[in-house]
């Protein structure tokens, strides 16, 4: 790693702030994926009883 000097806790601290902001969309990404998903086939179903 290149030394940074004297900005090094504010490069490392972008650094971080990027890969937990990263982290996080992927998460809500996942969760609403899951849901639409679910929300989906509960629709699928209903839509073969015909109770729509």
């Amino acid at each position: 790693m290149p030394d940074l000097g004297k900005y090094a806790f504010t490069v490392l601290s972008a650094y971080g702030a990027t890969i937990v902001l990263l982290a996080a969309l992927i998460a809500v990404t996942w969760v609403q994926s899951r849901r639409a998903k679910s929300r989906l086939a509960e629709i699928e179903v209903s839509s073969e009883t015909g109770s729509v």
